[in-house]
């Protein structure tokens, strides 16, 4: 059986000696492929996803930067950008959502399922794409906020002295990515079109206002920063902020306290939810 990589126009031959998990995988990657070919053939997609981000550091950075002030003392400069990086992870599920969607605008998914390749390679292969398009993602805000002056200090993580806090916190970030990644499959899938896909920052702006990105729940009405205290996005971003030597901004309350705790918790359990419904959805379009 021959078939086509799309994208690339490359053909293999499957092999009946090569069993289920090998043509998966092989499928994975050429899915892969095709998301890198498309992003080094138009990296205008990701200088579009880095605006919005390095224009909020720069704005928050340079011009609030002094009138801000961080419970407990420290730099509002260290503070905000630990908070920045959650942005740009959370964010990236409105890219993850706007690919699907276009792909089922232009049928390319309906070319998918038309090939006899893995179902499950196009969900995992998209997947793997963002979380490798999220690397370079937060390599560029890092080396963004590095020049602005940002240094991690890795004195006050549970790994002081060591680049291991370090190597955590970015785990941590990347780990909201891959739950998120879900959310973006299973959005894109719902979608009709493309015109609904700017509807998606209604829910992706205030997620991340009402967190600790810009500023900590101390600061907020009280209401309002009880359920900034319990967003997933202001868990990662505290336990970053801790791991990366940071000032936190933190108070007494156990949200806060247990901030690293529930920085795993938090997308361990939205990938639970969220991966099988999108992978659920995607069988749906099968039929």
């Amino acid at each position: 059986m021959t078939t086509a990589s799309e994208g690339t126009g490359r053909t293999y031959r499957r092999r009946p000696q090569h069993g289920r998990v090998f043509w998966t995988i092989a499928d994975c990657w050429n899915v892969v492929r095709r998301g890198l070919t498309h992003y080094r053939r138009q990296p205008v997609s990701i200088l579009w996803q880095l605006g919005f981000p390095i224009l909020s550091v720069l704005l928050y950075g340079y011009v609030f930067g002094k009138a801000m002030r961080v419970p407990g003392g420290g730099d509002y400069k260290a503070f905000l950008m630990p908070g920045m990086f959650v942005m740009t992870v959370a964010m990236g599920f409105v890219s993850t959502a706007t690919i699907f969607v276009n792909d089922a605008k232009k049928g390319v998914i309906d070319r998918f399922r038309s090939m006899p390749m893995a179902p499950s390679a196009v969900v995992a292969g998209r997947g793997a794409t963002d979380l490798i398009v999220a690397c370079a993602e937060l390599g560029i805000m890092m080396a963004t906020a590095y020049g602005m002056g940002w240094r991690p200090e890795f004195g006050s993580g549970p790994f002081p002295g060591s680049v291991l806090g370090f190597a955590k916190a970015v785990a941590l970030l990347l780990a909201l990515r891959f739950a998120l990644i879900w959310v973006g499959v299973w959005l894109g899938l719902l979608l009709p079109g493309p015109e609904q896909v700017g509807g998606l920052f209604a829910i992706v702006f205030p997620l991340t206002m009402i967190s600790s990105i810009y500023v900590s729940p101390q600061q907020m009405p009280h209401w309002l920063g009880q359920a900034a205290l319990w967003n997933p996005l202001s868990s990662t971003a505290g336990a970053t902020r801790a791991l990366f030597g940071a000032p936190t901004g933190q108070g007494t309350s156990w949200p806060e306290q247990h901030a690293l705790l529930l920085a795993g918790a938090w997308p361990a359990a939205l990938a639970l939810v969220f991966l099988p419904l999108a992978v659920r959805r995607f069988r749906r379009l099968s039929r």
